[in-house]
């Protein structure tokens, strides 16, 4: 294992699709959302990720996606898969990931890491990864 390089910055959010697959008469909504972003900072690149999310009635959420970013970090290009979770509450988003192991393509082959994500709904989020090469 390399050493683990911390990288900060922005996601902006180009398309945001949402389709609701199941609303039932009580309980959570259930949502496929498709997203479309950009990065930039530590992470400069192009994202596209599939979200399932439950929804209350109360506007509170949790959701889990799996995103494919393509793109340059630490001055190596290539792809890789982000596995994400999160919530949304009192209209604050955050979350979790961690890089999908063996999903690094190119320059960015052996990629592993951890991080997240926060935003205040609707707005650009602010991203942190920690990351190594195997």
């Amino acid at each position: 294992m390399s050493e683990k390089i911390r990288v900060e910055g922005t996601i902006t959010v180009h398309k945001y699709e949402p389709v609701a697959y199941e609303e039932p008469a009580e309980g959570p909504v259930l949502t496929r959302i498709h997203v479309e972003e950009s990065f930039s900072g530590g992470i400069e690149g192009e994202g596209v990720v599939e979200f399932l999310q439950s929804s209350s009635a109360d506007g509170s959420a949790s959701f889990v996606g799996i995103e494919r970013v393509n793109g340059t970090l630490g001055g190596k290009t290539g792809t890789f898969l982000l596995q994400d979770q999160g919530s949304v509450a009192d209209k604050i988003v955050t979350g979790e990931w961690f890089v999908v192991p063996g999903s690094g393509t190119a320059d960015l082959a052996g990629l592993r890491g951890t991080g997240g994500f926060r935003a205040n709904l609707g707005e650009n989020a602010e991203i942190w990864l920690e990351y190594w090469f195997e």
